[in-house]
């Protein structure tokens, strides 16, 4: 079983790999999926665990509770951690403001009483002050010395020795201060007070403190299109008991509940119309900019707008099962999962705060050997210490991941994982199914063309009786053109859907099969076939009764999406059940660059392999049960949103619209999403690579330039900031439909 646990307690990407390798070793449990970026970890174990998994948390430092419902919907919980780091942070800067004056205002030559300026009343106040400071922000050291001692340390680790050297150092000047004083040593007294430390150790903690304060509130941006998400979806209904109308809360109504919706507001839940006609904007769930007409038999999504007409609906769907819902769900999946290049992010992290613990400490006693006072030693252990920044590795890749999944949504397009987010990126040739992704998907029937034993009348019937019992487009073609003529079906038994071919089923004692033709067996059908129309045969075990003649359209933007795909440098390939002449006509109209016809669904699967093995990187875009495996064997599968609930599942990513732009749409956002986390990689390794040697002192010898730890403190908080700054950047995302 899957189960999403809130995590607290994380500061960085080594907290991070620190928890998913303390779960990943317990029996019974297959994955682990740690998210810095939500603070939640989702497990895949055995049933009975949880007791388990929590408790190793807890053992590695962190808490662990079971999140019974969608982590972005815990808003209490985080106010509460906001406004407690708010708190903190006004504490912090509320005592490091005097403390600075108190420490350094003389050296600034502001006025200051004779007294003052003694060791028995300025150290004093300065620990007054400086107590407060880490005081509230305490948790530094216990988290960040256990993890040391448990031999795992991290970010936390490090603020926690480099403030706490300054502090120990402080004290040591402090007693040496107190012992002139005793002895009556006024100079030795003195000489050490403006080495005290205190204000840097001080504004160590208020500056690293700010910066998550910063990081956790651009955090909070990165969810804010889920938010605006959730809020679309109404908290009230109105429902129909008989004659009255009854206002109601959204969650106390059930499925087949009908509720009325008022022009100018929200559709609350999924349903049918069965009353009524309007114009739906669609735009907060699809992306579509022109309103859709609907009437009654009609669909509807949740949190779209009623423009018009007053409805009334039949409720389909609700709670978890709406469209909403799920597509929250899919981008909080995918926020949860990772890319590949986080890995790369992850093995770094884990390995990132020994080696700078162990920098900071060899170039402390280099200085030391070389000559230098303790103080200057001193200084740069503290400046290597703080200014190391494991939080932006940690946030490189899962912020980029987070805006983006939110901004696809935005767009209608859902993104199921991170890892098929980077593939899309990668592509190079595009699969297209034709009837619905291309074309479509509706057609009609033209004509019918019956063999001398029947006629039209008994060739459709017989036809519209079959298709019937199936759900696929040109069975709802047959069957609409029947009724049409008011006719009524026969009783089909033993019906059976031959994938790929059609179907069969016997009517009357006489097995009847339904089905596309293998080739051109009769000159009357040529030109249908050259005009790009289909056409189906209806036969028994020994002769052909006749044909039926339907043409599909091409969607509006299927020629313009597929140039935009070779704008973009991608060979386009058709791949259809039809016969040849149909495909070639639709392929010539709208400009693919290779077509493969009569293809049964294990052949669509057979071609997709094909080009994997000539190193061309696939995405297969389909909307039918014929298309779920190709979608599952091409690099990334992506789903018509219209298409069936198995294409849906089978598929990486999900266009909820049926249209091909959407697939260039869903191309363009992926290469700006990876473009963005290789971006947060780069600099996040870039800075540390520059500030740790800047950190160690590499200058002085040449310059005399010294980092202050003070700076370092203000630079590793501002790192993670940040990452997470140029990946709201993503917000900003407008594809490009020229």
């Amino acid at each position: 079983m899957k189960q999403t646990f809130a995590i607290s307690g994380m500061t960085c990407a080594t907290c991070q790999v620190s928890v998913q390798k303390a779960v990943s070793q317990l029996k019974g449990v297959a994955s682990v999926h740690v998210n810095l970026l939500t603070n939640s970890m989702v497990v895949d174990y055995e049933q009975g665990l949880e007791k388990t998994i929590i408790q190793e948390v807890q053992e590695a430092g962190y808490n662990a509770s079971v999140l019974t419902s969608s982590s972005i919907q815990q808003k209490g919980r985080q106010r509460q951690h906001n406004t407690m780091m708010r708190r903190r942070l006004i504490i912090s800067f509320a005592f490091l403001i005097p403390l600075m004056l108190t420490s350094m205002g003389p050296m600034l030559g502001i006025p200051f009483p004779m007294w003052f300026t003694e060791a028995y009343v300025n150290l004093p106040l300065q620990w007054g002050l400086t107590i407060p400071v880490v005081y509230v922000n305490f948790r530094y050291f216990s988290v960040g010395l256990k993890r040391l001692w448990k031999r795992d340390p991290n970010m936390d680790s490090l603020v926690a020795i480099g403030t706490g050297a300054a502090l120990v150092y402080g004290l040591y000047i402090t007693c040496t201060s107190f012992y002139g004083v005793f002895i009556g040593d006024d100079m030795l007294a003195m000489s050490y007070m403006n080495q005290l430390y205190l204000e840097s150790a001080a504004t160590i903690l208020a500056l690293v403190t700010l910066g998550k304060y910063l990081e956790e509130r651009s955090k909070q941006k990165t969810l804010g299109a889920l938010e605006k998400l959730m809020d679309l979806a109404p908290k009230k209904a109105f429902k129909l008991n008989g004659d009255t109308i009854e206002e109601v809360l959204v969650p106390s109504l059930n499925v087949d509940d009908i509720i009325r919706v008022f022009p100018g507001t929200i559709i609350p839940l999924d349903g049918t119309i069965v009353k009524g006609q309007t114009s739906i904007n669609q735009a907060a769930i699809t992306g579509e900019s022109i309103p859709v007409d609907k009437g009654v038999g009609d669909t509807v999504i949740g949190a779209t707008m009623n423009q018009l007409g007053a409805i009334d609906m039949q409720v389909s769907h609700v709670g978890d099962d709406t469209t909403l819902a799920k597509i929250i769900k899919l981008v909080e999946e995918a926020s949860q999962s990772k890319a590949p290049l986080a890995k790369l992010a992850d093995t770094v992290a884990g390995m990132f705060v020994p080696i700078v613990i162990g920098i900071a400490l060899l170039t402390f006693f280099i200085w030391l050997a070389v000559g230098q006072p303790l103080t200057f030693a001193l200084q740069i252990l503290i400046s290597i210490l703080v200014i190391s920044c494991p939080c932006a590795l940690g946030l490189a890749t899962p912020v980029a991941i987070m805006v983006g999944a939110g901004k696809g949504a935005e767009l209608g397009v859902l993104m199921k994982s991170a890892e098929a987010v980077e593939k899309l990126a990668t592509v190079n040739t595009i699969v297209l199914d034709k009837t619905g992704t291309i074309t479509l998907g509706q057609p009609q029937l033209i004509t019918l063309i019956p063999e001398s034993s029947i006629d039209d009348t008994k060739l459709l019937q017989l036809a519209g009786s079959l298709e019937a019992l199936s759900e696929h487009p040109i069975a709802k073609a047959v069957v609409s053109a029947m009724k049409d003529k008011q006719l009524n079906p026969y009783l089909v038994d033993q019906f059976v859907v031959v994938p790929g071919v059609g179907v069969r089923g016997v009517i009357d004692g006489v097995t009847y099969r339904l089905g596309k033709i293998k080739a051109i067996e009769d000159v009357r059908l040529n030109d249908h076939l050259q005009q790009g129309r289909s056409v189906i045969q209806l036969s028994t075990k020994t002769e052909t009764l006749g044909y039926l003649v339907l043409a599909d359209a091409l969607k509006p933007t299927s020629k313009h999406a597929i140039a935009r795909m070779h704008a973009l440098g991608l060979r386009v390939v058709m791949l259809t059940g039809d016969l040849e002449p149909v495909a070639r006509v639709i392929a010539q109209d709208v400009g693919v660059d290779d077509v493969i016809a009569q293809i049964m669904p294990e052949g669509k699967d057979a071609h997709i392999q094909a080009l994997q093995a000539k190193g061309r990187r696939v995405a297969m875009v389909g909307d039918g049960m014929n298309d779920a495996p190709s979608l599952m064997r091409a690099d990334v599968g992506l789903a018509i949103g219209a298409g069936t609930d198995i294409a849906i599942e089978s598929a990486d990513m999900v266009l909820l619209q049926s249209d091909l732009m959407q697939v260039v749409h869903a191309i363009q956002l992926s290469k700006n999403v990876v473009t963005n986390m290789k971006m947060n990689l780069f600099w996040a390794f870039i800075y540390n690579v520059v500030a740790i040697p800047l950190a160690a002192g590499v200058l002085y010898p040449f310059t005399g330039w010294l980092l202050s730890p003070m700076i370092a403190a203000g630079a590793m908080a501002l790192s993670s900031v940040s990452v997470v700054l140029n990946a709201l950047r993503l917000r900003r995302f407008k594809p490009d439909i020229r």
